[in-house]
């Protein structure tokens, strides 16, 4: 195999990169509508185990990277799970087949309380896994001079793998804080991390936060 000298071991450079939290919305939280009509023990059974990583590992660490990064003056962007109409006629096959469906405005569509966008940043909308399929990112990220892009949030083997890959085919040089993102089971959180591991440099939320504090 031939050797190019180059390395996606490459540290973050605060103007040319930016972060993006993947569909933590209010739809996915313990009252979101995803659940709509399950009953408390059920959702329990098959949820728990996500609410509680999202609860007590992914959000808090997302916390410490939004701020982190906005001190840095790393750019801090947004996706979620949202139609453009209020019947959802637009969105993906696979969305329609899967029953994911955020109205246009609606509150299950809104960026939780405790991640909540600062009023200059930017949250698109998105009707697909891969949020470079059903939007004008990668194009925005081009305008914005954007060569590192930083994923976090969920669901770890499906909207975050998705972004990963294709971020990656795109060019961008990707950073996947592996305890800043959550699935639905351990086995599959660690299962993507393995798979995707070619792909972007994972990194811890610690060790990500202090390469953004030294960067400045």
């Amino acid at each position: 195999m031939k050797s190019f000298g180059l390395s996606r071991d490459v540290p973050i450079v605060p103007s040319q990169a930016a972060i993006l939290f993947i569909d933590v919305q209010n739809y996915v939280m313990r009252d979101g509508g995803e659940y709509v009509g399950m009953d408390e023990a059920a959702k329990d059974a098959r949820y728990g185990y996500f609410f509680d990583a999202l609860e007590t590992r992914g959000l808090p660490n997302m916390q410490r990277l939004q701020a982190a990064c906005r001190t840095a003056k790393i750019e801090v962007m947004y996706t979620v799970i949202a139609s453009l109409t209020q019947d959802g006629r637009d969105l993906s096959l696979d969305y329609k087949i899967s029953g994911l469906f955020c109205p246009k405005g609606s509150h299950d569509a809104q960026v939780v309380d405790a991640l909540a966008p600062l009023p200059d940043e930017i949250v698109i909308t998105k009707t697909s896994s891969s949020v470079f399929i059903s939007t004008n990112i990668h194009y925005v990220l081009g305008n914005l001079g954007i060569r590192s892009l930083i994923i976090a949030g969920g669901l770890t083997d499906q909207c975050i793998d998705s972004a990963v890959r294709d971020a990656c085919d795109l060019g961008y040089l990707v950073t996947l804080p592996t305890d800043a993102c959550v699935t639905q089971s351990q086995q599959r959180h660690e299962t993507s991390l393995a798979n995707n591991k070619g792909y972007c440099r994972q990194v811890t939320t610690a060790a990500l936060v202090a390469e953004i504090e030294g960067s400045t």
